[in-house]
C-alpha cells in the first residue's frame, strides 16, 4: 500500500508542506519511513535520530498533531488511527525549527538550569561509603529517571504555548521532582524554590504532557507531587500555595468552594481589588453574590472523611 508523508519543510526562512509517497512495509516506523525518503527521494530532508531504541529521544516529532517518537510509532499503527493514507509530520512545537524537522534544545536545556539540576549529597555520605538508600526511596523518583528528554511533554503543553516566559517545562518538572523526592540530596528545598519561582503553580492541568509521554512518566502528576512538597518543607507563601489552601479550607469548613472570597485568599486584598472589574461584571450576570452565605453541605461529615483518608493514604 502507498501512502503520503505530507511533511513541513523550513529552510532560513522558507517554510513550505512537501508531500512523499512512498510503499509501507510491515512494521515501518515513522524514522524508517524518514530515511528512507532521505535515501531515496530527497537528500535535503533533515531531522535527527540515533538509538533507533527508544532510548536517547532524538527523534520525535509531531505526527497529525500529536507527538510521537519516530522509532517507535508504526506507520501502520497511525495509519488505522486516522483511517487515512496521508500522514501529516511537522517538528514538535513549543520549539524553535532550526531545519524542516531539526528543533533548537539549547534555550530548553538553559532553562533547565533554573533548577540547580545536581543533586547534593547528604554530609552521611562519601566517596568511601557511596550514597546508598533503600529500595522504597529509590521508588519515591525511579519512574522519573525514565525521562529521555524527547520533548514530547513540551510540544503538547498548552500552558507552554500561552507563555513559557513564567513557566518551565513539562519535562524540567520531572527532573526537579525527582531531586524533590531523592532522599540522598542535602536541600531539596533549593530545586523545589527555584521551581516554585519559575511557575510551578501555572501549569493549566491540561493534561496533555501526560497523555503524550511516550515513557508513561505522567509529568502532569509529578508537578502535583511537587505541589504535595512545597506544603511538606513550608514553603507556602506564593499566590498558588495560598490558593490550594483556600480550596482545602473551603472544602473541609463547608463542603463547598467560596468563589466569592477565593480571590482574596489567594492573592491578598491589595492584589485581588485590581480584579475589581472583572468581579462587577459576574456580579451583573448573576455569577457571583459576594453577600451570599456558604451553607454547609449536608454531607459534610463524608467530605472530612474523604479528606482525611486521602491524608492518610499519601
Amino acid at each position: 500500500m502507498a501512502i503520503t508523508l505530507k511533511i513541513h519543510r523550513t529552510v532560513v526562512d522558507k517554510k513550505w508542506v512537501q508531500d512523499y509517497k512512498i510503499e509501507l512495509k510491515t512494521g515501518m516506523t515513522i524514522l524508517e519511513a524518514l530515511n528512507e525518503i532521505k535515501a531515496t527521494q530527497d537528500p535535503t530532508l533533515s531531522f535527527t535520530a540515533s538509538c533507533r531504541s527508544s532510548i536517547c529521544g532524538a527523534c520525535a516529532v509531531r505526527v497529525n498533531g500529536n507527538a510521537e517518537l519516530a522509532c517507535e510509532i508504526l506507520v501502520e499503527a497511525l495509519v488505522k488511527r486516522y483511517k487515512s493514507e496521508t500522514l501529516t509530520v511537522e517538528p514538535l512545537g513549543n520549539f524553535k525549527v532550526i531545519r524542516d524537522l531539526i528543533v533548537d534544545w539549547d534555550p530548553k536545556f538553559v532553562r533547565m538550569k533554573k533548577t540547580k539540576p545536581s543533586l547534593h549529597p547528604k554530609q552521611e555520605f562519601s566517596p568511601e561509603k557511596g550514597c546508598k538508600q533503600s529500595i522504597a526511596d529509590f521508588k519515591k523518583y525511579e519512574e522519573y529517571a525514565g525521562c529521555i528528554l524527547c520533548g514530547a511533554c513540551v510540544s503538547e503543553c498548552n500552558k507552554t504555548a500561552v507563555n513559557e516566559k513564567d513557566f518551565l517545562d513539562p519535562f524540567i518538572f520531572v527532573k526537579a521532582a525527582k531531586l524533590v523526592l531523592d532522599s540522598r540530596s542535602k536541600d531539596p528545598k533549593e530545586h523545589l524554590q527555584a521551581v516554585i519561582d519559575a511557575g510551578l503553580w501555572k501549569c493549566m492541568n491540561c493534561q496533555e504532557c501526560t497523555a503524550n509521554c511516550p515513557k508513561g512518566l505522567k509529568p502532569a502528576e509529578a508537578i502535583e507531587r511537587l505541589h504535595e512538597a512545597t506544603f511538606k518543607f513550608g514553603l507556602t507563601s506564593s499566590v498558588g500555595a495560598n490558593h490550594a489552601k483556600a480550596l482545602y479550607d473551603d472544602i473541609y469548613n463547608t463542603g463547598r468552594l467560596d468563589e466569592s472570597k477565593l480571590s482574596i485568599q489567594s492573592e491578598g486584598l491589595v492584589s485581588a481589588a485590581l480584579r475589581a472589574p472583572f468581579a462587577i461584571r459576574l456580579m451583573k450576570t448573576g455569577k457571583l453574590d459576594p453577600f451570599e452565605k456558604v451553607s454547609v453541605n449536608p454531607e459534610i461529615d463524608k467530605i472530612r472523611d474523604i479528606l482525611k483518608n486521602a491524608k492518610e493514604a499519601e
